[in-house]
């Protein structure tokens, strides 16, 4: 199971992310925000933009898509911090999964 709200709106097309960060309602519960961007679509495997709302807010990194339950699941329980996530992508910046996961 998720901990995650999935938001599928056209009117967030366009908006950067410090846009959308303002547009979160005051008491947001999420601690990140999971952007399926222009690069995202446009590429095979989909590397989504995974913003930090929470230790540090605004800090991204990229993540394949298939992998966005590891991130979703880790963080939920406090197994592992956002930091740690964006210091395991790889050369291009995009975080593939940890293996054994």
């Amino acid at each position: 199971m998720f901990n995650m709200e999935v938001v599928d709106d056209r009117a967030n097309s366009g908006m950067t992310v410090e846009q959308l960060m303002a547009a979160l309602p005051e008491g947001y519960p999420h601690s990140f925000l999971v952007i399926a961007d222009s690069i995202a679509i446009s590429q095979p495997d989909h590397p989504l933009l995974v913003v930090d709302l929470l230790e540090e807010r605004g800090r991204q990194f990229r993540a394949v898509a298939a992998v966005i339950s590891q991130i979703d699941s880790n963080l939920s329980i406090a197994n592992m911090g956002f930091e740690e996530f964006a210091g395991l992508v790889d050369d291009g910046g995009v975080f593939r999964g940890i293996e054994g996961m």
